[in-house]
């Protein structure tokens, strides 16, 4: 695995590399600490992971996601945060993110996480999301709970989904809305997170069932 990490604190950037040093499944293959220097890293090695700080000396590693993703679409990428704020942990999943580590968990759990989020599974802590829909089910009727949920759906993520109740594949996904397989992979992740589905199965039900896509006639 080629992983870039973009983080501003140099002292974390070299606790990561020695982490890495004896395992030589993880590559480091460069590190930033500024936005710009992370979009020309990006953007030249086209990395397999990203490790991203939220906090960057001349920015928001959050605002910056999606511009990693559009730079390097088959990139995964991990937040690396200190904040236990379950907003900020769904907001990194709307943006893109395959998921969300504490900094205060152990190395052996990092390295877990990048090998789940190499294999296409969302990392994110199960508290945090079960805290965010509370929230959300306090703040509105048990009836607009479901409402909630889709609205932290992107236009993509819809399109990806709708194409799947046409009974597509991801190959023709991706052939139809012209991004990789890859790509398709990783909305159909971040769907599934969002909506707490386990499967393609239960999302084309919950699909047809919520009005995401057109029954045909």
């Amino acid at each position: 695995m080629n992983i870039v990490i973009i983080e501003d604190h140099l002292l974390v950037r070299e606790g990561l590399r020695m982490l890495f040093k004896p395992h030589p499944e993880f590559i480091l293959v460069g590190e930033a600490g500024r936005i710009s220097d992370a979009v020309e890293l990006v953007e030249r090695e086209k990395p397999d992971i990203i490790l991203l700080d939220i906090g960057l000396e001349d920015g928001n590693g959050l605002d910056l996601l999606p511009r990693l993703l559009d730079l390097s679409p088959t990139s995964k990428i991990l937040i690396l945060t200190a904040l236990h704020e379950p907003d900020l942990h769904l907001r990194a999943v709307s943006l893109g993110a395959m998921g969300v580590f504490l900094k205060d968990d152990s190395s052996d759990l990092l390295f877990k996480a990048i090998r789940k989020i190499h294999q296409g599974e969302v990392w994110i802590d199960r508290t945090m999301m079960a805290r965010v829909l509370n929230e959300i089910s306090n703040a509105a009727d048990k009836s607009d709970l479901e409402a909630a949920k889709l609205t932290l759906l992107t236009e993509r993520e819809r399109e990806v989904i709708s194409l799947i109740g046409e009974g597509l594949k991801n190959k023709q996904i991706a052939e139809r809305l012209y991004i990789s397989e890859g790509t398709v992979r990783h909305h159909l992740t971040s769907v599934f997170v969002k909506l707490e589905v386990a499967d393609r199965l239960e999302l084309v039900i919950y699909a047809y069932r919520f009005g995401l896509v057109n029954i045909q006639r």
